[in-house]
């Protein structure tokens, strides 16, 4: 299956950019897929510590191989203000597209102290630029309580998935 082109480093109002995340930011990505567990009320320590150890195996692989795609908001001095990635996978093909991949949005984070600034939001638009540009007709996620109204915003639908927590 070929390899979906990398993220491009996007600007942003001010001196904020969106670049594409590396191994090296590895903590960071744990730190984002922690918070966005624990702001969602999931607080459970021994979930979150086994949550992290796949997250960790799961990342170490997946981000050079380029099946996950992390997109991370910095400021002008590199620090990291928020993230998001999106996972693309093997499916058995969706309608109206030549290639058996699917891509899915997960991770959003903003940092408290940054958000209700457009962080998110210009998050997710370079993530939709990205599926888009890389072939894909359609993108999926997961959405909080939080979250919601900003997806729906960008043209995100209900759909029929359901889950079975075992």
């Amino acid at each position: 299956m070929p390899q979906p082109d990398p993220a491009p480093e996007q600007s942003l109002a001010g001196s904020l950019s969106i670049r594409a995340a590396t191994v090296a930011d590895l903590p960071t990505l744990l730190h984002h897929r922690r918070m966005m567990w624990w702001d969602m009320g999931r607080r459970d320590e021994a979930a979150l510590a086994l949550m992290q150890q796949a997250a960790q195996r799961y990342f170490t692989a997946a981000v050079p191989e380029g099946s996950y795609r992390g997109f991370l908001a910095v400021d002008g001095s590199g620090n990291v203000l928020g993230g998001g990635g999106i996972v693309v996978s093997a499916w058995p093909g969706i309608l109206g597209q030549p290639e058996p991949r699917r891509a899915m949005i997960l991770n959003l984070y903003v940092e408290r102290e940054h958000r209700r600034r457009g962080i998110a939001r210009a998050l997710m638009q370079a993530m939709i630029a990205w599926c888009r540009q890389n072939g894909f007709v359609t993108v999926g996620l997961h959405a909080s309580d939080d979250g919601r109204p900003l997806y729906e915003q960008l043209g995100f639908k209900r759909t029929n998935e359901m889950a079975l927590e075992l």
